[in-house]
């Protein structure tokens, strides 16, 4: 069965870093579930607070287990990637990174105050972590804060 390697993590922790990094060392494909969920209308709603799309995590899933299966060597980048069975996920990694980093990052980003504390909250919470552990995928944590280490951390990767 194919199985890609999925990069997930609380928004602003560096999963696009580390997804176009680990693509080109390993040359697989890199797919932005972003991009896929608007162009596929992968969503249910439109959330004016949040000024994000309300994903149907089933629709999502359903659309990148086909996607797995008519492709090879993909990497996937989404903070929903962790909920897809772990029977198509070979590796799933999860970027992290320290709080003052991510708070600084998100507000680049010009996110409102209610979307900094929730993503903020899920970073303390290591919300992604946890459900990726529930899920019961092969889990591996990268840690973004000094983006200058990051290619360090990924070569140490082992991939099967």
């Amino acid at each position: 069965m194919k199985k890609a390697i999925i990069i997930t993590g609380t928004p602003g922790t560096g999963k696009t870093v580390v997804a176009r990094k680990l693509s080109k060392l390993l040359k697989l494909k890199y797919i932005n579930v972003k991009d896929l969920i608007v162009k596929n209308k992968l969503f249910d709603m439109y959330d004016k607070k949040f000024k994000t799309r309300i994903v149907d995590v089933k629709k999502l899933n359903k659309f990148l287990i086909n996607l797995i299966k008519d492709s090879k060597n993909l990497i996937i980048d989404s903070h929903l990637s962790h909920y897809l069975p772990k029977e198509y996920v070979r590796l799933c990694i999860v970027t992290k990174c320290d709080l003052k980093t991510l708070l600084k990052r998100l507000k680049r980003r010009k996110y409102s105050k209610d979307k900094i504390n929730e993503n903020m909250e899920a970073e303390i919470l290591m919300a992604c972590y946890l459900e990726a552990l529930e899920m019961k995928h092969k889990i591996v944590e990268i840690d973004t804060t000094d983006l200058g280490k990051i290619n360090k951390q990924i070569k140490r990767i082992k991939i099967k």
